[in-house]
């Protein structure tokens, strides 16, 4: 599991296996707890063409926004780090702002 970001109380997560996924995505995990679970799923391109878009989620409207407006500022270090996790290459974790 590649580990991109943090936001807030929120960890991005880039998996592998999911490589073979028809678009690039993220999943989101709430931090805190003992069990991880993914929360959300974020498409962050279509065609090979940056489109940040909820594909699923359990959170709030608020928490997704926020969430989105994220990915969307800080959307090449996202997908630069999504690449790398599925090249095998250590991904560096940045702390991200609302």
């Amino acid at each position: 599991m590649g580990q991109l970001a943090f936001l807030r109380m929120f960890l991005l997560v880039s998996i592998p296996t999911d490589v073979n996924d028809n678009r690039r995505h993220v999943h989101v995990f709430r931090k805190g707890g003992r069990h991880l679970r993914s929360t959300a799923k974020i498409w962050i391109e279509r065609d090979g063409e940056k489109c940040v878009e909820i594909a699923t989620s359990e959170l709030s409207a608020k928490d997704n926004q926020m969430i989105v407006n994220a990915i969307e500022r800080h959307w090449e270090f996202i997908n630069e780090q999504i690449t790398k996790t599925f090249n095998g290459e250590k991904t560096v974790v940045r702390n991200i702002k609302k």
